[in-house]
């Protein structure tokens, strides 16, 4: 397929498996083309490449109408990441076109937010997305809805414990209600099921008007947010690696290994 300059329309293939949907999607000009989003067990190095190979397919894509690849880097699954990440890079090389790394919290805080059907407040919604990481933490940060356009990031993605991280968002409020910026709204988006009850978001429940959807990461996502210029493309592909943002427990327990050898020596 051409443009009216008789050139090759570039699209975006975007990967996401850091959560337990594998997201695959083809993009162009903030157009999806076509998106298979497989849920169920994370097993997501068996389905990946089958599942890109039906998306190319569906959407009578080749590789030469492919002008680069957008990837969920986390933070998320440490395996489930790596395996989306690895592809990229993989194709990538294969097919000469530069790869994007973005935030899989800002995917999923602008799909979450997309599907409550609230992308019209003008910017005047926080979205806070949320991953589970276990142990009463999440994978968590904050950005403020700004129409149709990706959500503005307001805080970090990081790790956090759900009991610190919802007094942490009381002082937010506050501070935003002293500069009369205090949001409409509170969406918690994601995996709402374990951090998203009444109980625990009670704190701050007299402060804002607070909503919890549960949603799914949709692969559409990544590729828009790539689109959007926000994320730049990696020049090297050995620099493109995962955001984990902590140590894998191998990789603690590795270190504290190698950190006790030393202090015997």
């Amino acid at each position: 397929m051409t443009n009216s300059n008789n050139e090759p329309r570039k699209r975006f293939l975007a990967l996401d498996t850091s959560t337990a949907v594998l997201g695959v999607a083809v993009t162009n000009g903030g157009e999806l083309l076509h998106e298979i989003n497989a849920s169920g067990e994370r097993n997501h190095s068996v389905h990946l490449l089958p599942i890109i190979e039906q998306a190319l397919q569906a959407s009578a894509t080749t590789a030469d109408t492919i002008g680069g690849i957008s990837v969920g880097i986390g933070p998320g699954s440490y395996t489930g990441t790596r395996i989306a990440v690895t592809a990229a890079k993989t194709l990538a090389w294969a097919w000469n076109v530069p790869v994007t790394g973005v935030s899989s919290l800002h995917a999923l805080a602008w799909g979450g937010y997309h599907a409550a059907s609230a992308s019209g407040s003008a910017g005047t919604d926080w979205i806070i997305p949320l991953i589970d990481a276990r142990r009463g933490q999440a994978y968590t940060a904050v950005f403020a809805a700004d129409g149709d356009k990706p959500p503005r990031r307001l805080a970090p993605d990081a790790i956090r414990l759900m009991a610190d991280w919802v007094q942490e968002l009381a002082v937010r409020l506050k501070e935003a209600a002293a500069e009369g910026n205090l949001p409409d709204t509170l969406w918690f988006v994601g995996e709402t099921a374990l951090h998203g009850s009444t109980d625990t978001l009670a704190p701050l429940m007299e402060a804002a008007n607070v909503q919890a959807l549960p949603y799914e990461l949709e692969g559409r996502w990544t590729g828009f947010l790539a689109e959007s210029g926000l994320y730049e493309e990696s020049g090297d592909l050995h620099t493109l690696i995962p955001n984990y943002t902590q140590l894998s427990e191998a990789e603690a327990n590795l270190r504290r290994s190698s950190e006790g050898s030393l202090n015997t020596r």
